[in-house]
């Protein structure tokens, strides 16, 4: 368990934490963030003692870490940058038991230590490679196997996937997360992405001028943040965020459509080339006539000269400007696969499919589809 207690830091005049008091407990993924300046790296950094506070407590497990030595402090206390700061004349191996072999373990157990690690990210046949041999996402892995090599209680991670590729970083994110949890570590985690806040966080802790403004989980900062900068921060993860509600916010405009004359082998060749069942039909003027199936076509077509005479108006319609949820409640309760949208002038605009239900959970709940 970490502790602050009246934690105060000023340079100079200008004052940095102001009064920090709250608790971290054991196991949990606690991210600080807030906007440039807030103080959040400077909070980080006074628990492993890479900077002083000017007054106040911290403690970790109930013991003041100001009576503890700052080396041994640190040697078990995990700290990841973004920079990563591995060290490039050692090999990857050397560089995740760089700490357990400042703490005199045995080589067998440093060895032991190499295979577990790279094996729970799939790394293995890397231990002999030197991190100039590797990409910055494989690098940034080691900092962090590095950062537990030596299984402390404690990691700190200053905004450790900043300079990375978004894919990179996601993937980073999951890792970090599912080691988190597996080794049971208390996570201390600096991002100015309320995203990846959102995602990796049991409890945020947002800053504002040097003072904790809210200190919640997830859920409950998404429901109730407590100022207007919170609710900025949140942005289009607010559930206040309004979703589109119509129904053109959501459908397929890349639909195939025919002409009714067309000649039933063109129209199953197009179903086989869009990998489709089902063409929507339009009449000379193209406005929407109905559908037509492989099906009816592969029973009734043999014999005829055009699709027109299986033309069906089977498929549900909407027009543009219509409330989405009663076709998403028609896809859910029917089985249905689509739902075509229609314009005023009943020309085709789109269809709605499952998959836009789905899209529209996600925005309901996390304001990103993406």
């Amino acid at each position: 368990m970490i502790e602050f207690k009246h934690v105060n830091k000023s340079y100079g005049k200008t004052p940095i934490l102001k009064d920090l008091n709250f608790t971290i407990g054991d196991g949990q993924f606690v991210i600080l963030i807030g906007p440039s300046g807030c103080g959040k790296t400077t909070t980080l950094k006074t628990i492993n003692r890479l900077i002083e506070p000017d007054s106040g407590t911290i403690c970790i497990d109930g013991k003041d870490i100001h009576t503890t030595d700052k080396v041994q402090l640190r040697r078990h206390i995990g700290y990841v940058i973004q920079q990563i700061g591995l060290f490039p004349n050692m090999t990857v191996a050397q560089n995740i038991c760089v700490v357990p072999k400042l703490l005199k373990y045995s080589k067998a157990r440093c060895d032991e230590i190499v295979h577990e690690m790279l094996h729970m990210v799939g790394m293995e046949q890397h231990a002999d490679k030197y991190p100039s041999e590797l990409s910055g996402g494989q690098q940034q892995r080691i900092g962090v196997l590095r950062a537990l090599a030596a299984s402390p209680p404690i990691v700190l991670m200053d905004e450790p996937f900043g300079a990375l590729d978004p894919m990179t970083r996601e993937t980073l994110q999951d890792e970090v997360k599912s080691l988190q949890q597996k080794l049971n570590k208390t996570i201390v985690f600096v991002t100015h992405d309320m995203g990846e806040a959102l995602k990796l966080a049991d409890v945020i802790i947002f800053m504002e001028g040097g003072r904790i403004v809210q200190m919640a989980s997830p859920e409950e900062m998404l429901e109730h943040p407590a100022t207007d900068l919170v609710r900025s921060f949140l942005g289009k993860h607010s559930p206040e965020t309004p979703v589109p509600s119509k129904v053109e916010s959501f459908m397929r405009t890349n639909v195939i459509s025919v002409k009714k004359n067309r000649g039933i082998r063109e129209c199953a060749e197009r179903m086989a080339r869009g990998n489709v069942d089902t063409l929507l039909v339009t009449d000379e003027s193209g406005r929407y006539a109905g559908v037509v199936s492989i099906g009816d076509i592969r029973h009734w077509g043999r014999d005829l000269a055009n699709i027109e005479p299986l033309i069906r108006q089977t498929a549900r319609t909407a027009r543009v400007g219509d409330d989405a949820k009663e076709s998403f409640d028609y896809l859910l309760d029917s089985g249905a696969n689509y739902v075509v949208v229609l314009n005023d002038d009943d020309t085709i605009a789109g269809i709605v499919t499952k998959t836009s239900v789905a899209r529209s959970v996600a925005d309901s709940l996390w304001g990103d589809a993406k």
